[in-house]
């Protein structure tokens, strides 16, 4: 039985601490020789990619070679999306090639859903990101590098309870925001969204977060960690704020915002970030960044995903221990 992972707000809290517990096991693979299980041996999982991003395909990618899987790469640019043919017509092609996986970003938000539901293809399908709608696996990874940070060796079934949690910046235009607030929360963190108003849907407490417009206010409530998130200008057609140089000096974690955090208080970026306009160089290079390991634990967590995806999904699950370590010998 496989499972999709469209959605944070589709997991439990069950679920998600069993995804986060097995990203604790396949993150020890990291420190063996030989960085690879056959979990997923004759397994194919498709990156089916209609937007760009480095990162997170290249990731997946090693999530799933780590995994012993077959990897199909694809992106829309050259491709017969660009001549014209439809979604289904993409897929139902690569179904017709036994594809067990489908790790899918596209910009129309809400089309892993489609996808998911439509029949067109039966395999497991991931979200990698959709259009300004979620990115769970970031999510998923941010609350791994955070639980971590916070808890050491001793994280496996730990939650947040009680982490407080700044999310600053593009809200509005952020997949990163909606899917870790869902996710936070639910693992028992409070999540704060700091920006502009025209940054913010125009709506009371988004996703169920608070909602703070001072900075500088919200960092002297002493918060546990601080997400700063990308201005994405590739989605803005309108001004949302008078220039950059006036966005860092009210929403940039600069030098001297940094000063004002806890010692042990962490700094988050989903990347690529945008130096010297949310984040100064000294606050991305900080001790008390997380950026390098986040992209590091991606790969741990995305592991987990599609090992659990392939293999039964995390709902299902339960107590079932002794058959996952055999097959992570």
């Amino acid at each position: 039985m496989t499972q999709h992972l469209l959605s944070t707000s589709d997991l439990s809290a069950a679920d998600a601490l069993t995804i986060l517990d097995v990203a604790e096991e396949m993150s020890d693979v990291t420190t063996r020789e030989v960085r690879k299980l056959p979990a997923l041996r004759g397994k194919t999982v498709v990156n089916l990619f209609f937007e760009d991003s480095t990162r997170t395909r290249i990731s997946f990618e090693a999530a799933a070679k780590r995994l012993s899987a077959d990897v199909i790469n694809f992106q829309a640019k050259g491709s017969s999306v660009s001549k014209g043919e439809s979604l289904k017509d993409t897929v139902q092609t690569l179904g017709a090639m036994g594809v067990d996986g489908v790790v899918i970003r596209h910009p129309a938000s809400g089309a892993p859903r489609v996808l998911a539901d439509s029949g067109w293809i039966d395999a497991a399908v991931v979200n990698a990101g959709d259009g300004t709608h979620e990115h769970p696996t970031q999510a998923l990874l941010d609350a791994f590098t955070i639980r971590r940070r916070l808890h050491g060796a001793a994280s496996r079934g730990s939650w947040l309870d009680g982490v407080r949690v700044l999310i600053v910046g593009d809200v509005l235009h952020s997949r990163v925001a909606r899917s870790n607030a869902w996710l936070l929360r639910t693992l028992g963190a409070s999540v704060t969204f700091v920006a502009p108003p025209t940054l913010l849907p125009s709506v009371d407490a988004p996703f169920g977060a608070v909602v703070e417009h001072d900075l500088d206010r919200a960092i002297a409530g002493r918060p546990d960690v601080v997400m700063m998130l990308r201005i994405q200008q590739e989605r803005m057609h309108d001004a949302f704020f008078p220039n950059p140089r006036e966005y860092n000096r009210h929403y940039g974690l600069t030098a001297e915002r940094l000063a004002q955090l806890d010692e042990r208080a962490l700094v988050m970026h989903p990347g690529p970030m945008n130096r010297g306009l949310e984040i100064a160089s000294v606050a991305a290079d900080d001790h008390r960044s997380t950026v390098i390991e986040q992209v590091a634990n991606g790969v741990s967590v995305r592991m987990a995903v599609l090992y659990l995806a392939l293999t039964g999904g995390w709902s299902d699950r339960g107590d079932d221990t002794e058959p996952r370590q055999e097959a992570l010998a």
